[in-house]
C-alpha cells in the first residue's frame, strides 16, 4: 500500500520518525558497546568485516527503494548516474573513504568508552562540521549558533575531565579499556564526519550548478555503499597480508553483532526519511531523547556510574544542539538575518550520520 503525501507529512509520522531516531540511535551505541566488550579478545568480530557486511545490506536496501521510486527502472538509473557520468560518481570516493576511517575508529571509541560518554562527547562533530563548512563552504553563522558551538566545546571538556578522574578505576577493573585511545577515536571521527559531509554537499551543489538531473538519495546512497565497500574490501585484505592471525569472514558473529548490521544498515534510510520528510526540530529533539534514553539504559543494564560532572557537561551540550539546530526567530526578521537559518538545513543533513 502507497502512503498518501498527507500522511507523510502528518505529526503522526514524525513522531513515528522520532521514535525511530531515538531507538535507532539510543540501540546502536548500546548493542555496539555490548558487542565490544562483553566477550574475550580473541572471540571479538573485526570491524572490517562488520563495515563490509552493513555496507552491503545498505546497497541492497537502496537499491530497492530506488527500484521502487523510479518504478522499477534501476537499471536505467544506473546507467544514467553511474556509467554514463563516471566522473560524478567517483566524486563519491572521497566521502566513502572519510565515512571509513568514521565508522572503523566509532567501534576504537566503543571498546574503550562507556556508552554515555560515547554518546556525548560525539556530539562534537557539529563543532567540527561547523569549522570546516565555514573553511570549505564559507557559511556563515549567527551569534547564537557561535555562542552554542562554544557551550558544546566546553560541555565536551566538562565531561572529558570529569572521566579522567575515574579513568584508572576502569583500566584496573577490566584491563582493556583506554580513555585515551577512546577520546582520540572519537576527535578523529568527528572530524571524518564533518570532512565526509562537508564534501559531499558541495559535490552536489556543484553537480546543480553544472544543471545535471539532480541524483536520487537512494542512488548517492548505492553510490556511497559501493564505494565504501571497494574500499572495505581492499583494508581487509592489506590487513589480512600483514597479519599472521588473520580472522575468517563472521568470526565473532552472534546475534547481537547481526542485530548491530540491522541497526547500521537501517540507520542510513532512516536518516533519509529523516532529511526528506522532518525538520531541524525533530533533530534536535532526538538527538537530545536518544542520549538520555541511551545514558539511562546503560545505567540499568551495565552499571555505569554517572558523576554530577557528567550531568553539567550533557546538559550544556544537549541544550546547545537543539537551540543550534533551532535559532530563535526575532521579531522583525530581515533577508539578512533569515540567511543563516536558510542554509540550516543543509547544514543538518550534512552532520546526520549514514
Amino acid at each position: 500500500m502507497v502512503l498518501s503525501s498527507q500522511f507523510l507529512n502528518s505529526p503522526q509520522f514524525k513522531l513515528i520518525l522520532l521514535t525511530g531516531m531515538v531507538l535507532q540511535n539510543s540501540c546502536t551505541v548500546l548493542v555496539g558497546r555490548y558487542t565490544r566488550s562483553s566477550v574475550p579478545t580473541e572471540e571479538l568480530y573485526v570491524v572490517n568485516h562488520l563495515i563490509v557486511i552493513t555496507e552491503i545490506g545498505k546497497l541492497l536496501l537502496s537499491c530497492g527503494f530506488e527500484y521502487a521510486t523510479t518504478n522499477g527502472q534501476l537499471a536505467k538509473s544506473i546507467q544514467t548516474n553511474i556509467i554514463d557520468r563516471p566522473y560524478d560518481a567517483l566524486k563519491i570516493m572521497v566521502p566513502a573513504l572519510l565515512y571509513l576511517v568514521q565508522n572503523s575508529l566509532l567501534y576504537v571509541a566503543l571498546s574503550n568508552l562507556t556508552a554515555p560518554i560515547f554518546q556525548v562527547t560525539y556530539q562534537a562533530k557539529l563543532v567540527t562540521t561547523a569549522i570546516v563548512s565555514v573553511m570549505m563552504l564559507n557559511r556563515k553563522y549567527s551569534p547564537q549558533q557561535w555562542i552554542c558551538l562554544v557551550i558544546i566545546s566546553v560541555g565536551v571538556a566538562i565531561v572529558v575531565l570529569g572521566e579522567t578522574g575515574d579513568s584508572k578505576k576502569v583500566s584496573d577493573a577490566s584491563g582493556k579499556q583506554s580513555l585515551t585511545v577512546g577520546l582520540m577515536a572519537v576527535t578523529i571521527a568527528c572530524l571524518s564526519s564533518a570532512l565526509a559531509g562537508v564534501y559531499f554537499e558541495k559535490v552536489v551543489k556543484a553537480v546543480g550548478a553544472e544543471k545535471q538531473a539532480p541524483v536520487s538519495v537512494w542512488m548517492r546512497n548505492i553510490q556511497l555503499a559501493f564505494f565504501t565497500i571497494c574500499t572495505a574490501v581492499f583494508q581487509g585484505l592489506w590487513q589480512k597480508a600483514k597479519s599472521d592471525t588473520a580472522q575468517p569472514y563472521l568470526h565473532g558473529f552472534t546475534g547481537y553483532v547481526w542485530v548491530l548490521v540491522g541497526l547500521q544498515a537501517g540507520g542510513g534510510l532512516l536518516v533519509a526519511a529523516v532529511i526528506k520528510y522532518a525538520d531541524n526540530v525533530l533533530k534536535g529533539l532526538a538527538t537530545g531523547v536518544s542520549v538520555c534514553f541511551a545514558t539511562a539504559c546503560s545505567t540499568i543494564l551495565f552499571g555505569t556510574p554517572l558523576s554530577g560532572q557528567f550531568s553539567v557537561g550533557a546538559t550544556m551540550i544537549l541544550t546547545s544542539v537543539y537551540f543550534f539546530s533551532n535559532p530563535m526567530k526575532s521579531k522583525q526578521p530581515s533577508p539578512v538575518q533569515q540567511s543563516p537559518s536558510s542554509g540550516n538545513s543543509a547544514e543538518m543533513r550534512s552532520i546526520l550520520p549514514r
